[in-house]
C-alpha cells in the first residue's frame, strides 16, 4: 500500500499563525467596536499614518492608534469606504510604495469584496467595501476564490500548466479551473466564468460541478504580507474521453483560451500525487488536491501519518478569534 508524507505541502502554504505570532500586527476594523477584518504590519501602519496626517489634507479617513485602526466615523457607507480605499491604493501604487506587490503589471484592475468577518456568507448585501485585488494582502483582508478538479471515474485529472508569463507562479501546475471571486459574482458564477476563460469549458459543462466545501489558510508571501484565503472547492466528474463520442469528448476536454494556461495534461491520480510531492503545483493548488484526495479516500489515516493535522489545518479559522479577544 502506498504511503504519503504531505504535511510539508500544508506547511508551505499555511505558513503563518495569526494567533501565535510574536510579530507586531495592528488589527483593522470597520469601526472601533467591530471585530478585526485585517491586520497590518508596521510598515503599512506608518504609511497609513502619513496618508491620514499629511496627504489627506486634514480630512482623516482613518482612526490610527497603536492598538487598532478603523475608518473614521464619517467614512460609514459602502461607497465612502470603497472610494477611500481606491484613492489610497492608487496613490501608493503611483508613488512606488510596495512596488513588488502592487506595482507595474502586478496591478490587476480587479475589485474584490471585503466582508465584515471572514465567515460571512458571500452576498452582495454583506459587502462593506471593495478594493483592488492585489492591495488586499497589504491589509491581510480575507479574499475568496474557486478551485475545480475535473476528473474521471477511472482515476485521472485534467491538470493545467500556468503560463510562464503569469504575474505569479508562472510555469507551475494548477487546478483544472481556478480563480478569485471578484465583486459582483457568486462562487458558482465565478466558476462558470473562469471555466470558459481558462479552459474553454461551456456553462453547460461547468454548471455540473458540485461544491464540495472550502479550504482556508494564511500564506505569508515572499514579500512579507499575508494572504488570508478561503477557496471554495468544486468537483466535476466526467466520463473518460474514450467513453464519449468525438463531439462530446471535445466538449469535455479543457483547452487554453485566455493565455493564462499554457497547456493541459490528463494525469492519473498516481502521477498527480507524485508531482504534488515534488512541489510542482502552485502551493494553494496542492492543498486543494490534498482535500480532494482525502474526500475521495485516496489519502487516509492509514497511509498518511499526519492525517489529522492536515485535515484540521485545511479547515482552520485563521486565528481571528484569539486576536479579537486580546484587542478587546
Amino acid at each position: 500500500m502506498a504511503t504519503f508524507d504531505f504535511l510539508h505541502l500544508v506547511d508551505r502554504c499555511d505558513n503563518f499563525r495569526l494567533d501565535t505570532t510574536d510579530e507586531k500586527l495592528v488589527p483593522f476594523s470597520l469601526t472601533p467596536s467591530s471585530p478585526p477584518i485585517g491586520f497590518l504590519f508596521s510598515n503599512v501602519v506608518e504609511l497609513l499614518r502619513e496618508y491620514n496626517d499629511k496627504i489627506n489634507r486634514g480630512k482623516p479617513a482613518f482612526v490610527v492608534t497603536d492598538r487598532r485602526i478603523c475608518f473614521d466615523d464619517t467614512v460609514n457607507t459602502f461607497e465612502k469606504r470603497s472610494a477611500v480605499m481606491k484613492e489610497l491604493s492608487e496613490r501608493w501604487r503611483d508613488d512606488g510604495h510596495f512596488s513588488m506587490t502592487i506595482g507595474g503589471r502586478l496591478w490587476r484592475d480587479e475589485l474584490f469584496p471585503i466582508y465584515p468577518t471572514p465567515f460571512t456568507r458571500i452576498a452582495k448585501e454583506s459587502v462593506q467595501f471593495v478594493m483592488e485585488r492585489v492591495c488586499c494582502e497589504l491589509f491581510s483582508f480575507t479574499t475568496y476564490g474557486i478551485h475545480m478538479t475535473m476528473y474521471t471515474r477511472d482515476g485521472r485529472i485534467w491538470v493545467p500548466r500556468r503560463s510562464k508569463t503569469k504575474q505569479t507562479w508562472g510555469g507551475y501546475l494548477d487546478n483544472t479551473v481556478a480563480g478569485g471571486i471578484p465583486w459582483g459574482l457568486t462562487p458558482t458564477e465565478a466558476l462558470i466564468k473562469e471555466s470558459m476563460e481558462e479552459a474553454s469549458l461551456s456553462e453547460d459543462v461547468a454548471s455540473k460541478a458540485k461544491c464540495a466545501g472550502c479550504i482556508t489558510y494564511v500564506y505569508r508571501t515572499t514579500k512579507g504580507f499575508l494572504q488570508v484565503d478561503v477557496q471554495y472547492v468544486y468537483d466535476l466528474c466526467v466520463p473518460a474521453p474514450e467513453e464519449l463520442s468525438a463531439e462530446e469528448a471535445l466538449k469535455c476536454t479543457p483547452k487554453p483560451l485566455d493565455g493564462e494556461v499554457e497547456s493541459f495534461e490528463f494525469l492519473t491520480f498516481e502521477e498527480v500525487l507524485d508531482r504534488m510531492g515534488k512541489g510542482e503545483f502552485k502551493p494553494n493548488c496542492a492543498l486543494v488536491l490534498l482535500d480532494f484526495f482525502i474526500r475521495h479516500g485516496i489519502i487516509t489515516p492509514e497511509n498518511e501519518s499526519n492525517f489529522v493535522e492536515i485535515v484540521t489545518r485545511l479547515h482552520g479559522r485563521f486565528g481571528f478569534d484569539a486576536i479579537a479577544h486580546a484587542v478587546n
